[in-house]
């Protein structure tokens, strides 16, 4: 049986990554990293994601939740490592 784990291996992302984007899109994990993967392959699709996950940390930040802020920002500083091209101004 495949696991959620070779499931998001199967991406360009870390498993708090995929989470940031399955909270954004308000699905499950699974579908959450096939999505990542497809946008991750898209122009502009990095940026995206960095995007998404920004948004993220707002909402959590409105809420209050800083330790749910601090992890989503732990793996946008991660993405970020990993994907320069993410960034505003980058060339592409």
């Amino acid at each position: 049986m495949i696991s959620i784990e070779d499931i998001v291996g199967m991406t360009d992302l870390t498993e708090d990554e995929v989470a940031a984007i399955a909270e954004h899109e308000h699905m499950e994990l699974a579908p959450a990293a096939a999505l990542a993967s497809y946008v991750m392959h898209e122009a502009h699709g990095p940026a995206r994601i960095q995007q998404m996950i920004c948004e993220d940390i707002r909402e959590a930040l409105h809420r209050d939740d800083l330790s749910h802020a601090r992890t989503l920002f732990q793996a946008l500083r991660h993405f970020m490592a990993q994907h320069p091209e993410a960034a505003r101004g980058a060339k592409r």
